[in-house]
């Protein structure tokens, strides 16, 4: 079956048999290692894409459905000034622990944050309730649900992270950024499927 899909701002004609999940095109033949395949029943959300700018999960969607539409992975919103908040919040608020659904939380994240902006003529910040709510479409098998929060709060209130990233040697009693967690938020960790 021919495929053209629109990812990340770059078009895609595919070849693909009827039956292949979107989330297996992203990861297989695009070779995009931000969406994670989690629970295979779309309950677990680690898969999430935008799909015409609206958060979906890909692993119970056909790629057949997504013909002529546009995705965008965590790859395609790492340039956008908004993301690089989000991970600033998330890494200054120790909001990574495995990192696995890392990637899909800031991808909702993103989202709700685009909406809150556009929504923004009303004049009202939204409530941790309503980042909770925005933010439960997506496990966290570490628990790190809580820092999450904080992180996108701490956006809306407009507060400016704080860690230092500085390359002194002396550690100990300071926040600092461990080596591998922009990896994690940015989709580009890999992890191994059992």
């Amino acid at each position: 079956m021919k495929l053209s899909l629109k990812v990340n701002g770059e078009r895609h004609e595919l070849d693909v048999e009827p039956s292949k999940l979107l989330l297996d095109v992203i990861r297989e033949d695009l070779e995009l290692t931000g969406t994670k395949y989690g629970c295979g029943t779309g309950d677990c959300g680690v898969c999430t894409i935008l799909l015409d700018g609206k958060p979906v999960t890909s692993c119970t969607m056909l790629a057949a459905q997504a013909n002529h539409h546009e995705i965008t992975t965590i790859e395609g919103v790492r340039g956008d000034p908004l993301f690089k908040q989000i991970e600033e919040a998330f890494i200054a608020r120790g909001a990574v622990q495995c990192g696995y659904c890392t990637p899909a939380t800031v991808l909702t994240a993103f989202y709700f944050l685009k909406t809150q902006k556009k929504k923004k003529k009303m004049k009202k910040k939204a409530t941790r309730e309503e980042i909770r709510k925005a933010l439960s479409a997506v496990s966290c098998r570490c628990g790190c649900y809580q820092k999450a929060i904080d992180a996108i709060e701490s956006i809306v209130k407009g507060e400016k992270p704080a860690i230092d990233s500085s390359s002194s040697s002396q550690v100990v009693g300071k926040r600092i950024e461990r080596i591998d967690i922009r990896d994690k938020i940015e989709g580009k960790a890999i992890y191994t499927v059992i």
